[in-house]
């Protein structure tokens, strides 16, 4: 099988575009001139696997025609990553890349730091933090603040808008329109049913679902509930996503008929709020045929369900005669670059190649890990796998970009209000478009002012 190695190059001229995320004048890290060479940086191509699972680069600029690098890089990233019973995927990883590059001589410093712990401990020391770390796209802005993360341009930015889905490359991008970070994996969610309860064509509208068994969606999580908003026009940030200035908007007319449909919604009783956790447990129990989860449960679902296993994206709703798609949120794992490694050719190298093709199979492999490459989603063995089938069209065709601004932590208290609201009966039909109008407020406001 055809494997591909992620590493692509630059011209000099374009000399890697690692401006630190925040920093509009285009500035190199420090010590990015000193790693590029007068021919670019190498730009590795497709070819066949060796018997040990490495790929074997060959490029426009071979390899073995690098200018030569000794360096030592710290690597970040969580334990299960770096455990042997997984397959010790970071270090496997990493020393496939050394290996793949003759003239660099690279030693590994690697560090156990989870991707949501990354934002604290980069922060805290930037000059101290590893070269390359995982991190939680909600925490971008935090990173682009203090001009922690090294942008991508050129080649390396034309090369992830080529292989990723355009939500993933979204949930990495700034404000300042820079890219920050290579994806490494989705977080999104869609829906797990029973089959022996809802047929396929069942599990497209919630509303045929709930004629015929119980559906479990937790109403008072703004995680979850926003799914009905955003499918019915609400905007986090402008249309774009990137308008920090448009705020958080449900409250329209397609709005407030949402939430009189989430009336009725609570009230019938097919209808079950609750925790994903709490949901699957029920499922276990017979009590609850379907509930919106990501990829996070499926192996228990499967344990349940069995042959009746399924999985589909989220469905649709009508609402006055109109249908709506459900639309959640995603964001991304990504694997970023601190802004002042003095190695940023091997470092910018070395974070496409842990978010490429043979990376994000050994991933996958080993532990299970959902994969968001395009070329390895398109292969046999994961077109078979159908969760991560559903969660690859969910990001691609129907979710939206979690953005990572800090006024987005406005929004989930008000957003679990508002669903606790509705789920004891305190929003009606009466009061929906006032409650609403509160709610939408509420999401703009720190609660300070």
């Amino acid at each position: 099988m055809k494997k591909k190695l992620l590493s692509v190059g630059l011209s000099a001229a374009m000399m890697l575009s690692l401006a630190a995320c925040g920093n509009g004048s285009g500035e190199s890290g420090s010590g990015s001139a000193s790693q590029a060479s007068d021919s670019g940086v190498s730009q590795a191509s497709s070819a066949e696997a060796s018997s040990s699972g490495a790929s074997q680069a060959s490029s426009e600029t071979p390899a073995a025609e690098e200018e030569p690098i000794t360096c030592t890089l710290k690597v970040w990233a969580p334990s299960e990553d770096q455990d042997q019973e997984y397959g010790a995927w970071l270090q496997t990883m990493c020393e496939q890349f050394n290996g793949l590059h003759p003239n660099w001589d690279i030693t590994f410093e690697y560090g156990v730091c989870t991707e949501s712990d990354a934002r604290k401990q980069v922060l805290n020391d930037l000059e101290a933090a590893a070269d390359v770390f995982l991190f939680s796209s909600t925490n971008l802005e935090y990173f682009c603040k203090e001009q922690a993360l090294a942008e991508l341009g050129g080649k390396y930015l034309d090369t992830v808008n080529q292989h990723y889905s355009p939500t993933l490359v979204k949930s990495l991008t700034y404000e300042d329109g820079g890219v920050y970070g290579v994806p490494l994996t989705t977080n999104t969610y869609f829906m797990y049913y029973d089959k022996s309860v809802f047929s396929e064509d069942d599990i497209k509208s919630l509303d045929k679902m709930l004629e015929k068994g119980k559906v479990s969606v937790q109403l008072d999580n703004g995680f979850y509930n926003a799914c009905f908003f955003l499918g019915a026009g609400g905007t986090f940030f402008g249309e774009g996503g990137m308008d920090r200035e448009a705020g958080i908007h449900f409250y329209s007319d397609e709005g407030i008929a949402m939430t009189e449909y989430l009336i009725d919604l609570a009230a019938n009783e097919n209808f079950v709020s609750a925790s994903p956790e709490d949901a699957i447990s029920m499922m276990r129990e017979g009590t609850v045929n379907a509930y919106f989860c990501g990829t996070w449960q499926a192996a228990q679902t499967r344990e349940i369900l069995g042959d009746n296993f399924g999985v589909a994206a989220l469905p649709s709703v009508n609402v006055n005669g109109t249908d709506y798609q459900l639309r959640p949120f995603n964001s991304a794992k990504g694997i970023g670059v601190k802004s002042t490694t003095q190695y940023p050719q091997v470092a910018i190298e070395l974070a496409l190649y842990l978010g490429g093709y043979d990376s994000e199979q050994y991933h996958y492999e080993k532990r299970g890990y959902v994969p968001c490459y395009d070329e390895y989603l398109a292969t046999p063995e994961i077109q078979a796998d159908e969760v991560v089938m559903v969660d690859s069209y969910t990001v691609s065709n129907i979710a939206v970009p979690r953005m990572s601004f800090t006024e987005m932590s406005w929004f989930w208290t008000p957003a679990e209000s508002f669903g606790k609201e509705i789920l004891s009966g305190d929003v009606t039909k009466a009061n929906a478009e006032e409650k609403l109008k509160a709610f939408d407020e509420a999401a703009n406001s720190s609660g300070l002012e």
